[in-house]
């Protein structure tokens, strides 16, 4: 019975809109509707990959969600293993109010606290560089900083509210195993190898997993704040791009066999992945 609602949110929010996937494969027509739109088989997917952004665009939202995962998804793992190894719980607590707040902020928020600080003309960065005798840096318009503000600002924004799943999972770490790596003259280096890693290593996999499953997605909030005319070759990312095609020009047909085009990636990466982890689990450390 405290299931049952959960399956019909499901049933009716996520499963039996999936019949909505056949305006993949039609030119759909608004007037027309769903079932009246003639069908034009795999033409939106042909289109889509024979279009002439298709590599850019491929290639933005891969590189961004690399380098994502490079640095976004280690860093929450990194925080929590320092703060684990406070002592002072009122510090600790500080530190982690401070560290995750900035995840309530919308990615208007961030993005005006941004122009306040990295503004060409009265930004508080570029102001300090003009007042120290330096250049002062277009960051919000330089199309190379484009990628590096994305990455930056959005562990800024995670790594917070990330550690708190790892600092969960390093309190269910038994302390006696602490103890014995101790007695048998392990240092910290090899207590964190040894027991606090393999001890979150479920944890850090699943987490993985799921940072997989979406690695075509790269942030659509985030880059459609941070994208302008200047910047817009080193962001452009798929979601974008289909924003532009399918809403602002109506090609729903389109936009809906890219969302299929990543659905099913996104598939193969969550079950490549997962078979990998149940390969390697326990051998890692």
């Amino acid at each position: 019975m405290l299931l049952f609602p959960a399956l019909i949110y499901f049933a009716v929010f996520k499963y039996i809109p999936m019949a909505g996937i056949i305006i993949a494969f039609k030119n759909y027509n608004m007037v027309l509707g769903l079932w009246d739109s003639p069908w034009v088989g795999l033409q939106n997917f042909r289109d889509f990959i024979n279009g002439v952004y298709f590599w850019d665009i491929m290639g933005n939202t891969i590189i961004i969600s690399l380098y994502k995962l490079l640095f976004g998804f280690s860093a929450p793992v990194v925080l929590a293993l320092l703060l684990n190894e406070v002592s002072a719980q009122g510090f600790k607590r500080v530190v982690q109010t401070i560290t995750y707040l900035p995840h309530f902020l919308s990615w208007v928020i961030v993005y005006g606290l941004m122009v306040a600080l990295l503004a060409p003309g009265d930004g508080l960065i570029n102001v300090l560089m003009k007042e120290n005798g330096l250049t002062p840096v277009s960051f919000l318009t330089e199309p190379a900083w484009g990628r590096p503000l994305l990455i930056l600002s959005e562990i800024w924004k995670d790594i917070g509210w990330g550690a708190i799943l790892y600092l969960a999972a390093l309190a269910g770490i038994d302390p006696s195993l602490y103890e014995a790596a101790r007695m048998d003259g392990a240092s910290k280096w090899r207590q964190l190898w040894h027991v606090t890693l393999p001890g979150i290593s479920g944890v850090i996999i699943l987490m993985l997993i799921l940072k997989l499953s979406h690695i075509l997605d790269a942030g659509f909030d985030q880059v459609f704040m941070f994208a302008n005319t200047f910047n817009q070759e080193k962001v452009d990312i798929i979601d974008t791009w289909v924003y532009r095609e399918g809403l602002e020009r109506l090609r729903i047909g389109l936009a809906t066999a890219v969302g299929m085009f990543k659905a099913i990636i996104g598939f193969a990466l969550v079950l490549i992945t997962n078979k990998l982890a149940k390969k390697f689990d326990g051998q890692i450390w």
